[in-house]
């Protein structure tokens, strides 16, 4: 009797050889290196081809052109950030930040979403691609500090699932954001102060945050 279990590693509906995953990993490491060194508009699906040491056939096959291949490029380093349990919701926006900040600073990371971003103001199907391979996977940390802080009593549960995926929403562009911007767009260090400034920004407000990081939270 058939595994059905040896058949993950194929997408569903197609029939032949399982993707390999080491050569994929191969070939979005390729793309990176190739995007730092050439840049987006001399990049080619050739290039990656001969950096990953796979026929260009295997490429296309995996992927109908450059643009969905250097988006997944950028989705798998997003990917390896975590949110590991640090005791409290500010805790964890700290760590979170942090993580997120010093991922931004490599070389491939800042290259990648800069072109990829740029490139998506005139492609419509390109947006939609980071929206869902980037954006809406990356809010599952978001997801997981609030479930995290509701169980702890630092957050209200919500109901409400339209009210709850639309604070989700929020959240996740305010942080996003800013340090997006403070890193790639005002080119200024993301260190332990600013990110404990913002993270009591964060959680108390404007006039909450006044005292510092470090000052008292306002009464609830």
């Amino acid at each position: 009797m058939r595994n059905p279990s040896s058949d993950t590693s194929c997408p569903p509906g197609r029939t032949g050889r399982p993707r390999s995953a080491a050569a994929d990993a191969a070939i979005l490491a390729a793309t990176r290196d190739a995007l730092v060194e050439l840049g987006w508009s001399k990049l080619t699906m050739g290039d990656v081809s001969a950096r990953a040491g796979v026929a260009k056939t295997t490429l296309y096959r995996r992927w109908a052109g450059k643009s969905e291949l250097v988006v997944d490029a950028v989705a798998e380093l997003f990917d390896s950030l975590e949110l590991p349990d640090r005791g409290s919701l500010e805790a964890d926006i700290e760590y979170v930040v942090l993580q997120f900040a010093a991922l931004l600073r490599r070389p491939e990371a800042r290259t990648a979403l800069m072109a990829v971003v740029a490139e998506s103001t005139r492609d419509e199907a390109l947006r939609d691609r980071i929206r869902s391979a980037i954006v809406d996977r990356q809010k599952r940390l978001v997801v997981l500090g609030r479930e995290r802080a509701q169980a702890r009593g630092e957050l209200p549960y919500e109901e409400d699932e339209s009210l709850a995926s639309h604070t989700t929403d929020l959240i996740f562009d305010v942080i996003a954001g800013t340090v997006v911007h403070r890193a790639l767009v005002s080119s200024e260090p993301v260190d332990e102060l600013w990110v404990a400034t913002f993270t009591a920004l964060l959680m108390y407000g404007l006039q909450g945050s006044a005292a510092g990081p470090s000052g008292p939270a306002p009464a609830v």
